[in-house]
């Protein structure tokens, strides 16, 4: 791997977008914005490694932000859609294989009795919220500090993810008109939740969380935190939004949320559940769902929801994960996390704590635990930068953001795993300002 990254492609293919799309990216994050330099412009992905358009090959920690859990181009998945494209690119129509894929998902997520496709996790957020407000008659959306559920205009309250990491608390282009009808708590702040349900209770249609926060970094709910949202949505009305875009399917097979407290109403996912294919669905309790149009008056749509060469990618995707799967992930997490750590201390990084749940790796040079946004804000965003660069001039790919989760993948061999703990421990010492 040069230390030139990246390469002379990459950086005139990059300058190249920037003509014609707008930042020269289709998402944020990815223009580097948080950690400085051009980004790096990728030709493929197979297995656990990202080849660039230089040819220079790097180990994928970032996975399409989750959604790649076996990895890039998993064979049974690439099969699939190889299959479904002969019969078709979209229908406009229902087909057979939404209601596979749909099946598939009822029987690992009960909570979702029905069940939507849409195209994006926005979408599903998004539907999610209409339908708890045409549900319950309400208007007033409960989020919290630093969760990022989409680029719809009532969650860019003080977001996280990529919101975040440019340092604006909402958006242009949001009417306060629209962010008045969102409350925003701090994360696990049980006292603050109280105090909002005494005293606007009966006027909230929902609750939306992040059952474990992935987009300010690897941020776990304390104990009760959960329980006790479904405990004020019981009692007042509301209904409780699980977002498990990130989570679903991710840290076991279905959800993590009935697990860690919550009983949801309404459930978002995504990522996983498409295989690498643009797919996410929103679902829940019948009797909740029954208002969706045609059954009912909340109108959602989209033309190219259940796709049905992404059902096919998502479906072989779900038949992959066997418990071996979760086992073989959770070896190659720990393995990693416990190298990242070892090295922490060996250099005497100070401060710096890496967050694990499962797959999911959260670094942070603050002190910790983190658990709360306000905390994940103080974590130094030079020394990460430093970090990110001497990570990736050695080969391991992690996100461009210092807000974001770094996810491992199925893909991981013993040595992927040995070898990303080694690069990811050097380059804490360049975080810490010493050489890589």
């Amino acid at each position: 791997m040069s230390p030139g990254v990246p390469g002379p492609r990459s950086r005139a293919l990059f300058r190249r977008a920037e003509r014609s799309i707008a930042g020269g990216v289709d998402s944020p994050v990815r223009a580097f914005r948080a950690v400085g330099g051009t980004p790096v412009v990728f030709a493929s992905s197979r297995g656990a490694e990202l080849v660039d358009v230089d040819g220079r090959r790097y180990l994928d920690l970032v996975n399409s932000w989750g959604a790649n859990l076996l990895g890039g181009a998993p064979p049974s998945v690439v099969a699939a859609v190889r299959s479904a494209v002969r019969d078709g690119l979209s229908f406009g129509a229902p087909s057979p294989r939404e209601h596979e894929l749909a099946e598939r998902i009822r029987a690992a997520v009960p909570e979702a009795e029905r069940l939507r496709f849409v195209s994006s996790g926005t979408e599903a957020t998004m539907s999610a919220i209409r339908v708890a407000r045409g549900f319950t008659g309400r208007s007033i959306v409960v989020k919290f500090a630093g969760a990022y559920h989409g680029h719809s205009d009532g969650l860019l309250a003080r977001a996280g993810s990529g919101v975040a990491t440019g340092s604006l608390p909402d958006s242009a282009g949001v009417p306060r008109t629209v962010v008045r009808e969102t409350r925003v708590l701090p994360y696990n702040d049980l006292d603050a939740l109280d105090r909002l349900f005494e005293r606007e209770g009966t006027k909230i249609a929902a609750v939306i969380v992040e059952p474990i926060a992935g987009n300010m970094g690897v941020v776990p709910p304390v104990p009760g935190f959960l329980r006790r949202i479904t405990r004020w949505c019981r009692r007042s009305g509301a209904l409780a939004i699980a977002d498990e875009v990130i989570t679903g399917f991710r840290l076991r097979r279905g959800t993590i949320s009935p697990e860690l407290g919550l009983d949801p109403d309404l459930v978002a996912l995504g990522k996983i559940i498409g295989g690498g294919m643009p797919v996410a669905a929103y679902g829940g309790r019948r009797r909740v769902m029954e208002v969706v149009a045609p059954s009912g008056p909340v109108y959602q749509a989209g033309t190219l929801s259940g796709n049905p060469v992404a059902m096919a990618a998502g479906a072989a995707m779900l038949d992959a994960l066997r418990p071996a799967v979760y086992r073989r992930l959770e070896r190659a997490s720990a393995r990693i996390a416990a190298a990242v750590e070892r090295g922490a201390e060996s250099a005497k990084v100070r401060p710096f704590g890496l967050q694990r749940v499962g797959s999911m790796l959260g670094f942070f040079f603050t002190d910790g635990p983190v658990l709360s946004f306000a905390q994940a804000q103080r974590s130094d965003r030079a020394r990460y930068a430093r970090f990110f660069h001497a990570a990736l001039r050695a080969g391991v790919y992690l996100p461009p953001s210092p807000l974001e989760t770094a996810f491992v993948s199925a893909a991981f061999e013993p040595a992927d795993t040995e070898r990303a703990g080694a690069v990811l421990a050097s380059a804490l010492r360049a975080a810490a300002g010493g050489p890589a």
